[in-house]
């Protein structure tokens, strides 16, 4: 009887000064994050923060890897495989929340094909569906042995990967109905806030843009397997990976969503609605307050 092929953990050296570098920008992004989430207390965005600083970790271990050819040990290889896998989909966790809340400031509820108190728990829960496939999956590939386990555990993956194909398309298409009817008969709300709520469209439809390029990158590569040019080629990776998800991760240091997340604080017995703007201003009843 022959024996099971050997697993293999990576089919090309680990580049170390790629690791390093993405290391050290998601590091500084998830630093910003943190310190943004902090003043603003907008714990909603706890997700979002986790997953910058899976990216950061991630690369931690592919750097730890780089180190170490050709004698790859299997700690390194589980900590980038399963971060680098699970991070995005905190992402999209993030930005199906945010859109909500947009929704709700605006007053558009009647704009969104799916009412804003159910939007979130739709495709939140679509996102879990998939990080639990995913997770599964990634877990399955730290415990094999052979490469036919290998395959098993990647065709978990795939199922959960098109599961969150599936749900963040049908995201795209409620983001682009609800700002096209708010374009065409806008409410007043927009005329009586100060943030810049379109730019912040703009900047959720890049997300989920680079977000859905980076899964199907993704399922190409685990279809194809270690045999195929995608996981044979780092370069893919960093192209379709790394940069994307990092592209998603600063412009939200720029416009953080504590522009939309309407929170109520008691002010000598009175609640009060305040917003404030990605430059740190909090605006009280349409007035500044430094």
């Amino acid at each position: 009887m022959a024996s099971p092929e050997k697993l293999v953990f990576y089919t090309y050296q680990p580049l170390m000064a790629g690791a390093v570098i993405m290391a050290v920008l998601f590091g500084l992004s998830s630093s910003w994050h943190i310190k943004q989430m902090a003043q603003s207390r907008t714990w909603c965005f706890i997700p979002f923060v986790v997953s910058c600083l899976f990216e950061t970790v991630d690369y931690i271990g592919r750097a730890m890897s780089s180190s170490e050819s050709p004698d790859f040990t299997k700690n390194p290889y589980i900590i980038q495989s399963v971060l680098l896998l699970l991070g995005p989909t905190l992402f999209a966790a993030s930005i199906y929340m945010i859109l909500g809340r947009l929704i709700r400031l605006l007053d558009a509820d009647t704009y969104s094909p799916i009412p804003p108190r159910w939007l979130t728990k739709v495709f939140v829960l679509g996102d879990m569906l998939s990080f639990f496939a995913q997770g599964g999956g990634s877990g399955m590939l730290t415990t094999t042995k052979t490469q036919a386990d290998v395959k098993r555990g990647e065709n978990i993956i795939l199922g959960g990967l098109s599961i969150q194909i599936l749900f963040f398309g049908g995201f795209c298409a409620v983001t682009a109905v609800f700002h096209l009817r708010i374009r065409r008969a806008p409410t007043s709300k927009p005329y009586a806030i100060t943030m810049p709520w379109t730019l912040l469209v703009y900047v959720l439809y890049s997300g989920s843009l680079l977000i859905m390029v980076r899964s199907l990158y993704r399922v190409a590569e685990y279809a194809q397997g270690q045999g195929g040019g995608l996981q044979g080629h780092e370069y893919w990776l960093y192209i379709l990976d790394a940069v994307p998800m990092l592209v998603v991760s600063v412009p939200f240091n720029w416009m953080h969503p504590s522009c939309v997340v309407s929170r109520r604080r008691e002010a000598g017995g009175t609640s009060a609605h305040l917003v404030e703007e990605g430059t740190g201003h909090v605006y009280l009843h349409g007035q500044s307050k430094e």
